[in-house]
């Protein structure tokens, strides 16, 4: 705990006040100037506490949000309790009136908890008489109460302890002048058309063991990652329920089964409340590989029920307390910079299999294969919000890919704890876009690590020379995606140049070209930092050699804008006249890399800000809103990425655009906040002109909205 005041203030106010008591004490007549001089010095620095205890509240611990508010739900262990194999996340349903008031693992099931009262159920939100509100959300616990009738208050704090364990406090509470007779059913419901099999009831122990399965995707398979198909589940409540039942449904007594495979489990305690009496109990659900003694997961079970859950919290407080405080002026906004910091810190991992380093995956819950095999550079663009958060984790995620980049200055396409994904096509491997050195760079601005940055030069400079070493195909000072080029390229299905005319190899595109020259002079200013001036000055010429070239060869001045070209005869026709003249996202990267002139750039800009093209209400689409391929529920023909939005507000500040760039910001984030107030998700990409996200939620990159209110904000 940090003082509210510093203890030489605090020692000095004692000593004035001591002054004052003891003349009032002995009847003595104050010096009036004394006086007077304590009441202010008093005054100001009861003043000073109360302004500083305020701006050292964390937010996330004082809340009042209900579903209505754009705060994100999901939840998953820390990082320090996590583990790759076996590892279940739960996203919070509070806000779906057909729904109860859960925690649901897409592939292991939903937990919660229902009533009966007065012989009426209350299972759904429309039951209830006082919808959910939360007071407290962090990334791996969320603290809310709700009021299944007007005089029945229900407290709860939901734990993920860990990848395996998650447990949940309840406490039932009668706040009405009349006594009342409950019934409390916490409960287990299988994913979907699954059920639970191999039931085993210890009544007299208050648990249950049951399994069920959770195959494997294509993905995993192929690409030969672990995983726990067959699983074993223990449901433990404290105390001594007085009833166990199975259901081949919901919690309705007309489904109630009694055989080895049920849909729901649940346990029943009668209760009786006198006003003012209340109800505590804790459940807890832990998972293993089937087929292992179940004993250590059952003694891990009792210690997580006994544990206190407000040290997870206050350990939690103290790692967001890092990340910067802003003073907004939209209380949404500030949701959701909390809301993209707890996405971040969430899909964090420690060292594991190969990953000597903590690393991260896309997403956790709901857990699909290639959303959790490990790092992609573009989405490792996410460190560059998460390093104000935890400066160590975000180094470490770079140094995966460093502890494995091959002799050659390759580095793969994919680096994870079981998996280096190199994707051989066309006798190359296939690597990722090279933003590797302009995150190092932006890292360590913050963390001023030098033993990082020197590493981090070293395997940059390496890489750097992989590019034209093994892409630049024709010698001519520009390189063209290869290896399985559309996946290298980032923009991997609905593209339309990739779609409508050629294979990405066939051209030489500002999106790679503008990387590279990035590149480039992150690699100058950290050889002028690490005190090699000529190494600065050779990667400054390498840089201004080729933007030249994206200049000259990829600007469209008639059109105001940079398209790819034919890498043979450096036209913007490749099969029919002008066919590379589509206007998507990528045209706007050489504002990011600073390649334009001014002049350029704001005729850049004035296509960037047509309504009619990329300036809609949610952002910027990667596909102009007049080409004929456009889709805003596409993939890369159409919606709003919130990484390559992240991009171009970056390149309109580099420019001096900060009013552009603040409304960028905006529109982004209002599709966004638009989106949490309907399902608490964070998701992919977002459509630019209504509510709506797809295709894989709890996506790691929608967490650099955080850094672009950050930029906005301050």
């Amino acid at each position: 705990m940090h003082p509210i005041l510093p203890p030489n203030a605090c020692r000095f106010l004692w000593i004035e006040i001591r002054k004052e008591t003891a003349g009032y004490e002995n009847n003595q007549r104050c010096c009036p100037v004394r006086h007077s001089l304590a009441g202010f010095i008093l005054l100001f620095l009861l003043a000073f506490s109360t302004l500083h205890a305020g701006a050292r509240q964390p937010f996330l611990s004082h809340l009042r949000a209900t579903k209505d508010s754009p705060i994100y739900t999901t939840y998953a262990a820390s990082m320090d309790r996590s583990q790759f194999i076996l590892d279940e996340g739960y996203h919070f349903v509070f806000y779906l009136s057909d729904r109860g008031i859960e925690f649901e693992n897409s592939r292991s099931g939903t937990l919660g908890v229902g009533f009966r009262i007065d012989s009426s159920e209350v299972l759904k939100l429309s039951d209830i008489a006082g919808p959910p509100v939360i007071t407290v959300s962090y990334s791996d616990v969320v603290r809310f109460h709700y009021y299944p009738t007007k005089d029945l208050r229900v407290d709860e704090t939901f734990l993920v302890y860990s990848s395996r364990i998650a447990v949940e406090d309840i406490t039932v509470r009668n706040v009405g002048s009349k006594d009342l007779s409950i019934e409390v059913m916490p409960f287990i419901t299988a994913a979907s058309a699954e059920n639970f099999h191999k039931i085993e009831h210890r009544g007299k122990h208050n648990w249950v063991s049951f399994s069920h399965r959770e195959p494997a995707d294509g993905w995993t398979i192929e690409h030969n990652i672990p995983y726990v198909e067959s699983v074993t589940d223990v449901l433990m409540q404290t105390g001594s329920p007085d009833v166990f039942a199975e259901f081949d449904g919901g919690l309705s007594k007309d489904s109630v089964v009694s055989d080895d495979s049920a849909k729901t489990i649940a346990f029943n305690t009668s209760v009786h409340l006198a006003p003012g009496n209340l109800f505590h109990f804790r459940i807890a659900r832990g998972v293993e590989p089937s087929g292992k003694n179940t004993k250590d997961l059952l003694t891990q079970i009792r210690e997580v029920l006994q544990t206190n859950l407000d040290r997870f919290i206050g350990v939690d407080e103290r790692i967001y307390s890092s990340v910067p405080r802003i003073r907004f002026k939209d209380a949404d906004d500030e949701m959701l910079y909390w809301s993209g910091f707890s996405l971040l810190r969430q899909v964090m991992m420690p060292p594991e299999g190969k990953c000597h380093y903590n690393y991260y995956v896309f997403s956790r819950e709901p857990q699909w294969g290639w959303g959790h095999g490990g790092e992609v550079f573009h989405e490792s663009l996410s460190m560059l919000a998460y390093v104000f958060m935890d400066p160590k984790s975000a180094m470490g995620s770079q140094l995966v890919y460093v502890e494995r980049q091959h002799r050659d200055g390759f580095i793969n396409y994919r680096t994870g704890p079981y998996l280096d994904e190199t994707i051989p096509y066309d006798s190359q491997l296939t690597t990722s876009a090279p933003w590797f050195s302009w995150e190092n760079l932006g890292i360590y601005s913050v963390t001023r690590d030098r033993r990082f940055l020197s590493e981090a030069y070293k395997a940059g400079s390496r890489f750097y020379h992989y590019w034209p070493t093994n892409r630049d195909s024709l010698r001519d000072g520009l390189c063209e995606w290869g290896g399985h080029a559309v996946l290298e390229s980032v923009r991997d299905d609905q593209v339309a140049v990739w779609d409508k005319v050629g294979w990405p190899s066939n051209f030489e595109g500002p999106d790679l070209n503008s990387m590279l020259v990035e590149e480039a002079r992150s690699l100058s200013k950290m050889a002028a930092i690490l005190g090699r001036p000529r190494e600065a000055e050779r990667w400054n010429r390498e840089a201004a050699a080729r933007a030249e070239l994206v200049n000259h060869l990829m600007w469209d001045s008639t059109t105001s804008f940079y398209y790819n070209v034919d890498s043979k005869n450096k036209m913007f026709t490749f099969n029919n006249r002008d066919d590379l003249k589509r206007e998507e996202i990528i045209g706007f990267l050489p504002l990011w890399a600073g390649i334009p002139d001014s002049m350029r750039a704001a005729k850049l800009i004035s296509v960037l800000t047509d309504t009619s093209k990329f300036w809609r209400r949610y952002g910027v689409p990667s596909l102009a809103s007049d080409d004929p391929y456009y889709n805003p529920k596409g993939y890369w023909n159409g919606p709003v990425w919130v990484e390559w939005n992240f991009l171009i507000e970056q390149g309109l500040i580099r420019y001096g655009y900060k009013k552009l760039a603040g409304d960028l910001v905006e529109k982004v984030s209002n599709g966004m906040i638009a989106q949490l107030e309907k399902d608490h998700r964070m998701w992919e990409f977002y459509d630019p002109d209504q509510a709506w996200a797809g295709y894989h939620t709890a996506y790691i990159w929608a967490g650099l909205i955080s850094r672009m209110l950050m930029d906005r904000y301050k």
